[in-house]
């Protein structure tokens, strides 16, 4: 009984004593789960919040109190209560949303500066601050927080020097400070990295190491190193590695930094763990270096945009582990080989415009792990339906992307696309594709992004579009759709963000109410008709970035909700309409990213006074409307906010006043347009601070005074056209001088005077030259044979274009006198090359050297006082078209090497003094017979046929006829002037010497007058009857 007894109080003793462990547990348990942040720490957080914006609330949950471990982004230990991580990372990447650059990332960007309150946070060990917009350097006391593993700054608007002190923290294992954006950050060397023996990850991306010549020494030294990545560093070519240390590196990025064939060292070739290889954007050429084909354990690989020019080698088609490799934008030749089968585990390749001109589609069909394939550019020149057919094997069950742009394919879509179930993004712009729409696409229910852009497409808008729930993107501009899109169209795109249809000849017709599903990142429907009323549908698209209803037929005044819609764009163009109003004393507009914007109101009814302009405003065209007043309230506004106008387009309007004195507050500006206003005063000095212009027009206003000195600084001039003003006293010397890029001098109808300057013939890359209208005197300069960009025939027909924002370039467009017309030039441009000296009080002879300008098209000395023969060598300049030597003093014949000129359309040398036959050729036998007036010229087109010639002085007066008869004119003269002389005494000495026949003649003048009179008498009474 006792034993019995005793066993059962040790039962229940180990039983309670089991529940007590349990119950000690059970509250450790809920100890642990409990633990709140400590104060001082809770504190420190609402300090670091205090220096920070949040315009998008991400860290509203801070602003409620309670316990920080469950604020947004802090994580804490569960035992201590310590924070251990702040999460506090942009969760948008500026790259993902392709189709509004950077919005969403924008929007969600802290802003402020880092508080040292972080310092506090002992115990933090991670730290994610990146995608926000801190600006200034890094901090340095970062490098205190000695606990830290993880440090991530990428992309968060910082700039200046890397501080050394991060090289303190020396647990770190992941370090990312790569920032694309900015091109303000920088390290003089990498000393710093050398204590951190732990580091893993490493990426300085976009951070300009080019005074860090220690790169490659220093990150060789980093023992755990596993991810290397330095694209876009600016890195200098260093020797190569004498050992190489790289044992654990997995990935290595030395993108984007314009390394050449010297720098393809053997060490990137010993780094036998490597899996991920990025070589891409730099200067490689010649072959693929043979090093490569023994890095087969490689699952990513690069090389794109480089200048490799050989054939694809057949070892690359046997990377069995290769997933993704990228060849495209290099000088390829051949074709891709039947081998690339071979490529059993790839899931993405990309050979786009690699210049091969051909494809084993069918091998390429057969990679049923392939996800994406880019051939765009490569010369396929097939139907579409057999590039679809030849791509339909077991491609076509997984496959996901599709670029075929640019391929030179054509003929009609058909439905072998619906064998492509998978296709997410499907491109073909660029190529001859024509027909309609297949309806087959709308099977690909899976669609995000469709391109059809750019090709001979007909037909109407498919109604079915609207049913692909998926799509995002939508490219089918320049093409030959016709018809009306109508509410149905897009009834159910409520993911549509990009919407580019321009160039089609669609009417779009919705309800006054209609409120449209989606919200519109881009919209791009120019040439639409969206009229006559402003399209009110557009209220509701308020996150726009790019919108171009150019040419849509608007006829209406721009309803006041406009201008709040969208502060944040890139792009607006509503140019070429019928829009009448202001514009606001404002402008509002934020840019995404801080990127200036573009906007384009030109060739509209818009009047009033110019608005202020703002300083995020890259491109602003106000163009040919009907704005008034002056420009200083526009320009000056905002003194303290540096500008950052690039271009700048005022012509045509009614804007008057002196331009004013306050560009140095715009030094970005590439290109000026004030022509055809009413702008008076002098050109200010401060216009000489626009180091980077290149285009400057002021045509056709008052504007006076000599040319100031400070123009001279303009050192970047293209294009400088300042005709039709008052311009007065000499041609500087300094444009010769200093502006050693111009290519067009336009001084016309002006009022300057003097020689013209020798030291214009510096001038190498001028094409246009144009002095007319002015009083210049003195002689046309030898030398100006030194202008090599005339003297050599122009093939480009590249147009002269500036940066227009970030979708667009501004074309040049120059006013050129051809012909006696004033034409325009604008994609041309570069094929045009003029002299015009007409109209002024130049003396002399014309210069033979002239006649060297092989490459000129156009040439007016007319209006002067020129002396002497036209050049006999004039034939030589075989692209002449237009050649005006009229009202001058030439003497002579016209050279018969004139008749070499086959381009020549037009030829003027009427009233000059020049003599005898009008050269024979095709072209001026066909000219007006009034372009050779005023000379004493005979032969076709003059009615005058040369049978008796004029009289030429000289030994050479002695002529043959057909029949070999001598006649010599000098006797011939002579005889002519003996008969007139008989003749006229035998008529008059009668009438001197005997009055009744003097009396009778004069009596029949005098009858004869009053019959006359008589007759004119009773015509103007009978038409007064």
């Amino acid at each position: 009984m006792i034993m019995d007894s005793s066993k059962k109080v040790g039962t229940i003793g180990f039983s309670e004593l089991l529940s007590l462990v349990v119950l000690v547990i059970s509250c450790f348990c809920d100890a642990i789960s409990e633990a709140a942040c400590l104060e001082s720490e809770r504190q420190a957080l609402l300090r670091f919040t205090q220096d920070l914006t949040d315009n998008s609330s991400r860290l509203a949950s801070w602003s409620n109190g309670g316990d920080c471990c469950d604020w947004t982004g802090v994580v804490c230990d569960n035992l201590t209560g310590h924070v251990l991580e702040l999460h506090l990372g942009n969760i948008h990447d500026p790259n993902d949303d392709v189709l509004v650059p950077g919005k969403a990332f924008e929007r969600s960007r802290l802003s402020g500066k880092i508080n040292t309150s972080l310092l506090d946070l002992k115990h933090l060990q991670y730290l994610d601050l990146s995608g926000n917009n801190f600006g200034g350097q890094i901090p340095g006391f970062l490098g205190s927080l000695q606990n830290l593993r993880y440090l991530n700054l990428s992309t968060a608007g910082f700039e200046g020097l890397i501080p050394p002190q991060l090289g303190n923290l020396t647990k770190l294992q992941y370090l990312d400070l790569h920032d694309l954006l900015s091109v303000f950050l920088y390290a003089e060397n990498l000393q710093w990295l050398t204590s951190l023996a732990q580091l893993q990850h490493l990426d300085l991306s976009g951070i300009s190491l080019s005074k860090a010549s220690d790169w490659l020494q220093v990150t060789n030294a980093l023992p755990s190193l596993i991810v290397l990545r330095l694209s876009y560093c600016q890195l200098d070519p260093v020797p190569p590695l004498k050992n190489v240390n790289f044992s654990s590196l997995g990935t290595l990025d030395l993108s984007y930094n314009e390394f050449s064939n010297s720098f393809i060292y053997s060490w990137i070739f010993e780094l036998n763990s490597l899996v991920s290889l990025d070589l891409s954007l730099n200067s490689f050429q010649g072959h693929f270096p043979d090093g490569l084909r023994n890095m087969s354990s490689l699952r990513y690989l690069s090389l794109a945009s480089n200048q490799f020019n050989s054939s694809i080698p057949n070892w690359m088609y046997g990377f069995n582990h290769l997933q993704d490799l990228d060849l495209g934008s290099n000088n390829l030749q051949g074709r891709i080989s039947e081998d690339v089968g071979n490529l059993t585990s790839a899931i993405s390749l990309d050979f786009g415009y690699s210049n091969l001109e051909g494809a084993a589609l069918r091998s390429l069909g057969s990679l049923c792990s392939l996800r994406s394939l880019v051939l765009s550019g490569i010369k396929l020149s097939q139907d579409v339906s057999e590039v679809l057919q030849s791509l339909s094997g077991c491609l076509s069950d997984g496959l996901e992307s599709l670029f075929l742009a640019k391929c030179e394919l054509s003929g009609h879509l058909t439905n072998q696309l619906g064998r492509f179930k998978n296709l997410h993004d499907l491109y073909m712009a660029r190529n001859s594709i024509s027909g309609p729409m297949p309806d087959s696409l709308r099977l690909l229910t899976s669609l995000r992004a469709v391109d059809l852009s750019e090709n001979q497409l007909n037909g109407t808008f498919p109604e079915w579009l609207g049913q692909l729930r998926e799509l995002e993107v939508l490219w089918i501009g320049q093409n030959s759709l016709h018809g009306v899109v109508s509410e149905v169209h897009f009834s159910n795109v409520t993911r549509l963000r990009l919407l580019q249809a321009s160039g089609n000849r669609l009417s779009l017709k919705a309800s006054p109410g209609w409120i449209p599903p989606f919200q519109l990142g881009v919209i791009a429907l120019s040439s639409w008709n969206l009229g006559p009323s402003f399209p009110r549908w557009l209220r509701f698209q308020k996150d726009f970035v790019f919108l171009d209803i150019s040419v849509a037929g608007i006829v209406d005044t721009l309803p006041d909700w406009f201008w709040n819609l969208s502060s944040q764009f890139f792009y607006m163009n509503l140019s070429h309409n019928q829009i009448q109003g202001r514009v606001p004393g404002i402008l509002s507009t934020i840019p995404p990213l801080g990127y200036p914007s573009s906007i384009d109101l030109n060739s509209n009814f818009f009047e009033g006074s110019l608005p202020c302009l703002p300083s995020n405003v890259g491109t602003l065209d106000l163009s040919n409307n009907s704005f008034s007043g002056p420009i200083s309230p526009f320009l000056c506004c905002n003194m303290e906010e540096p500008k950052n106008l690039g271009n700048l387009r005022l012509a045509d309007n009614h804007l008057s006043g002196p331009i004013p004195d306050c560009w140095m507050n715009s030094p970005n500006l590439i290109s000026i347009d004030f022509k055809n206003n009413n702008l008076s005063g002098s050109l200010p000095r401060s216009m000489g601070s626009l180091s980077l212009l290149q285009s400057l027009h002021l045509r056709k206003n008052n504007i006076s005074g000599v040319l100031p000195l400070s123009l001279q600084n303009c050192s970047s001039l293209l294009a400088l056209d300042l005709s039709e003003n008052k311009f007065e006293g000499s041609i500087p010397s300094w444009i010769g001088e200093k502006l050693s890029k111009i290519m067009i001098v336009g001084l016309r109808a002006n009022n300057f005077q003097g020689d013209i300057p020798h030291t214009l013939c510096a001038l190498s890359y001028l094409t246009i030259l144009d002095l007319a209208h002015n009083n210049l005197s003195g002689n046309i300069p030898k030398c100006f044979t030194n202008f090599s960009a005339m003297a050599s025939k122009r093939n480009s027909s590249d147009p002269i274009s500036y940066a227009f924002g970030h979708f667009k370039n501004s074309i040049e467009t120059t006013l050129v006198v051809i012909k006696g017309i004033l034409l325009e030039y604008s994609s041309t441009l570069r094929l045009v090359t003029s002299m015009d000296l007409s109209d002024n009080n130049l003396s002399g002879e014309i210069p033979v050297e002239i006649t060297g300008l092989l490459g000129l098209r156009s040439l007016n000395l007319s209006t002067n006082l020129l002396t002497g023969r036209i050049p006999e060598t004039i034939g030589k300049m075989g692209t002449l078209e237009s050649v005006d030597f009229s009202f001058n003093q030439l003497s002579g014949a016209i050279p018969s090497s004139i008749s070499n000129l086959t381009f020549l359309s037009y030829l003027n040398v009427a009233y000059n003094k020049l003599t005898g036959k009008i050269p024979l050729s095709t072209q001026l036998q066909s000219f007006d017979a009034s372009n050779f007036a005023g000379n004493d010229l005979c032969g076709p087109p003059l009615t005058d046929n040369c049978s008796i010639n004029a009289v030429i002085p000289g030994a050479e007066n002695r002529e043959k006829t057909g029949d070999g008869f001598e006649v010599d004119w000098f006797w011939f003269s002579a005889s002519m002037a003996l008969g007139f002389i008989i003749a006229f005494w035998s008529v008059a000495g009668p009438l001197l010497f005997k009055r009744s026949w003097r009396s009778a003649y004069f009596r029949m003048l005098d009858n004869m007058g009053e019959k006359i009179q008589g007759v004119f008498a009773n015509n103007c009474l009978t038409q007064r009857s």
